[in-house]
């Protein structure tokens, strides 16, 4: 789809979106029941309130999608970032793997990571800055069944409470126990070799005294095989929780160590090379790093020596070289401890401390594409076709062939060679939080005041570029033949090379009041005032020298008022403006240092406005938000290493509808839709669309239950449609929008046993979610995850 027709709908949606509102809201009030289903119309949220106070999700004046631990098994995501899809107004890249996933939101900029993205348990931030380069929040966290639901919460009063998020704040609840013994335990199996192990048990230890343990174990080559067992990992959890006369004490822990295959762009251009490709194998997992540029063949700075030349790593003899294991992959090593307390200190006083503490490592491990893959017989034909590729052979001599490092083989000149960089990105990161509020209830309404205070740490090493060529196919080698295959060269393209360590401090005051204006008319308030706080060193090179020292100290004031009115006791609407911001993570300074130095303090300023419509009745949930998001000052580099960064303005506007329908006859259908204008209105590419990011996205989910005596089916599907999307914000790539078909069944027998079945991807649909960011004239580019077929057998009591 052209970005003309996608405009020319958006202008249609906005001319008709009140009117379409009226419409509903007219024929709400002519035919909605008076009867409402309990569990749509009293579910409740306790995201996006101040101190995480309970609040009916239909009361609520700020656009909030929840999933249930049901409807997540039913999903069965393949990974954190991928249960995000069920959000509307959120595009979730997750093809990258379990980890590494890239997570967009509203329009706001983005193209790597999650920046706008941060992923809370029990109401904690797991890591307060949502992105660091290599690591975006739902890295840090694993589904399984110790969760029980998911919230998901859109812009609203984000801003000012807890780590005053402007973009997408995702709370998983944990499970807890209570005074009848309960628990699962579940095998799940796949097409792919998946084994994996679920479970949790959850009862009473002591009078209002209740637990929850938990966790998984799993193993698999990975759904892109790998020829190993790349993807591995186990997880627990324990949840203590302590009902008092006057309050409730929770306690938990959640240790996790999962790794993954981190899947990367391929070419596009090479026979064979389909969604089920991964070029990490058993012959080429193992590869060898030089840190140190002296033998680097690039200028990439024009300066006329190689870039970052020089430098071992400390406590090591220049050139230092070790051998990494690419099959390490991409994952987390950690922990997360944290808790809260809740007392009713006086009659209508009540009093909230939130806290928690994250520490662990963070590693990225990969085989990253460099430019595009190349035939061999055109590279003998003819130098130009890649010229880094410099032949060692005689490309006029039919005797003389490259060959396989490993095998020894004669590598035909039908086949392609492709520079894949060893990368390797270690970090060790370490979080405190604690959110301290006190909340005076009276008959109008509610006065809360706070105080959030977290501190955040990195240490980390790069080693970026370290190129060789390889056979482009499933565990391709390394080959012989190419001039900087040479292991004295340190590598085929660009190597940066760098060691930091970052410490970032936010102390921040809130106070929030929400109160009843007029019957069915509810105002709320939020202010936030933070000051951050940032100490960054870089050694760029590893050569014991620091190129870059940062002391940033700065202090903003984050704001939100709503009006939430009630038409009736089924249907109501809100109207709601929020001012706030993103402070800049450590790799802001680093990748911004010039803009930095000539006084832009690279904090994003974040308006947002936002108009909503809620109808419930005993067969219709209906929440949709028109939306417009104005981010200045948003700052852009592209992947290669260090470099200048591009600052921008974008806005974006749209609606996101979330709904669903059931009868008495079984039969369920949810609706999950987002439409979205976006643009660059000043800095660089100006009038070019968000990166990334659909003009419109569909999902419908139909489900319908069956009774067969003791065994109750239920059979579901989930259609999802997406329109064509900008590779870059160059608006270079085009990614064709794709459609994607999803079916399952699930039988229990006897209300214990359970078998799930389900296919992902039926059609075995070929799209991609990107194209090359860190080259994007390469014809190389990521497919969405390929048909899979999995398997769970399990038990509940």
């Amino acid at each position: 789809m052209t970005t003309h027709s996608i405009n020319n709908r958006l202008q249609f949606l906005c001319r008709c979106w009140p009117a379409a509102l009226l419409l509903c809201i007219s024929s709400g009030i002519a035919t909605a029941q008076d009867e409402v289903a309990d569990t749509a119309i009293e579910e409740i949220i306790v995201t996006g309130t101040a101190g995480g106070a309970e609040l009916r999700k239909f009361d609520a004046s700020f656009a909030i999608t929840t999933a249930s631990a049901d409807e997540i098994s039913m999903y069965q995501p393949e990974s954190t970032a991928d249960l995000l899809k069920l959000v509307p107004g959120v595009w979730s890249e997750s093809s990258g793997g379990v980890s590494g996933a890239n997570v967009m939101v509203r329009g706001f900029p983005g193209g790597g990571d999650a920046p706008f993205l941060t992923v809370q348990v029990n109401g904690s931030p797991i890591y307060p800055p949502p992105t660091l380069s290599f690591l975006e929040n739902t890295t840090l966290f694993r589904l399984d069944e110790t969760v029980l639901r998911m919230e998901a919460l859109r812009g609203g009063p984000n801003p000012v409470f807890s780590n005053g998020q402007p973009g997408l704040t995702t709370n998983f609840i944990l499970r807890e126990g209570s005074e009848e013994t309960q628990g699962m335990a579940k095998y799940t199996t796949s097409d792919y070799d998946l084994r994996r192990f679920d479970g949790y048990v959850s009862g009473e230890l002591a009078d209002q005294f209740y637990y929850m343990i938990g966790g998984y174990v799993s193993s698999s080559p990975g759904i892109r095989d790998a020829q190993f067992n790349s993807d591995e990992g186990h997880q627990f959890t324990i949840n203590l929780t302590k009902d008092l006369e006057n309050g409730t004490i929770n306690v938990f822990h959640r240790n996790t160590d999962d790794v993954g295959t981190w899947y990367l762009p391929v070419a596009l251009n090479v026979p064979g090379v389909d969604a089920s490709y991964n070029q990490l194998g058993t012959m080429n997992r193992q590869r060898q790093i030089t840190y140190d540029n002296a033998n680097d063949v690039v200028d990439n700075n024009g300066d006329g020596s190689p870039d970052f030349a020089g430098g071992g790593f400390p406590g090591h003899p220049d050139p230092s070289e070790k051998t990494v294991n690419i099959g390490d992959g991409r994952g987390w090593d950690g922990s997360m401890t944290g808790g809260s307390v809740t007392f009713e200190i006086l009659d209508g006083w009540e009093l909230t401390d939130r806290v928690s503490y994250t520490a662990g490592n963070a590693d990225t491990l990969g085989l990253v594409p460099d430019g595009a893959a190349v035939q061999i017989s055109a590279l003998r034909a003819n130098q130009a076709a890649d010229p880094r590729a410099v032949l060692t052979i005689d490309p006029g001599d039919p005797t003389e062939f490259l060959t396989g490092s490993v095998s020894g083989r004669q590598i035909a000149n039908s086949e392609y060679i492709q520079q894949f960089g060893a990368w390797e990105v270690r970090k060790d990161i370490e979080a405190f939080t604690n959110d301290l509020s006190l909340a005076k209830a009276w008959d109008w309404g509610t006065v809360t005041a706070g105080y959030y205070t977290a501190n955040a740490t990195v240490e980390e090493w790069w080693s970026l570029g370290n190129s060789r060529y390889e056979v482009v196919q499933s565990g391709g080698e390394v080959v012989t033949g190419i001039a900087c295959n040479d292991p004295a060269v340190d590598s085929c393209g660009f190597n940066y090379d760098i060691d930091a360590t970052g410490d970032a401090t936010t102390n921040a005051f809130y106070a929030a009041t929400t109160f009843d204006v007029v019957d069915r008319l509810t105002i709320d308030v939020g202010v936030r005032v933070e000051n951050y706080q940032v100490n960054y060193s870089v050694d760029e090179g590893l050569n014991g020298q620091v190129n870059l020292a940062i002391d940033f100290d700065e202090t903003e004031t984050s704001w939100t008022v709503a009006g939430n009115y009630q038409l009736t006791d089924t249907m109501g609407g809100f109207l709601r403006l929020n001012q706030g911001s993103k402070m800049p993570d450590f790799d802001s300074f680093r990748d911004n240092r010039g803009a930095f130095a000539n006084g832009n303090d690279l904090i994003q300023d974040i308006d947002q406005y936002e108009l909503g419509f809620k109808w419930v009745t005993d067969s219709l949930s209906l929440y949709a938000t028109g939306f417009f998001t104005d981010v200045t000052n948003t700052a852009f580099i592209a992947l290669t290493g260090a470099g200048a960064g591009q600052l921008s303005t974008q806005e974006s506007k749209g609606v996101e509808i979330d709904g669903t329908w059931a009868t008495d006859g079984g039969f369920l259908l949810n609706l999950n839709a987002t439409v979205l204008d976006s643009e660059i209105t000043a800095g660089d590419n100006v009038g070019n669309e968000t990166e990334r990011q659909p003009g419109w996205q569909l999902r419908l989910t139909p489900s319908y239950e069956l009774q067969f005596g003791d065994v109750e089916a239920t059979v579901y599907g989930t259609i999802s449609a997406v329109d064509d999307r900008w590779g870059e914000r160059a608006n270079t790539n085009l990614l064709e929008g794709y459609e994607k078909i999803d079916l399952g069944l699930l039988l229990r027998i006897n209300e214990a046993f359970i078998v799930q079945l389900a296919a992902d991807n039926i059609a075995d649909e070929e799209a991609l979610t990107e194209s090359d960011p860190r080259t994007a004239t390469a014809p190389n580019g990521r497919y969405i995850m390929p048909r899979t077929f999995t398997l769970s057998v399990g038990y509940e009591f």
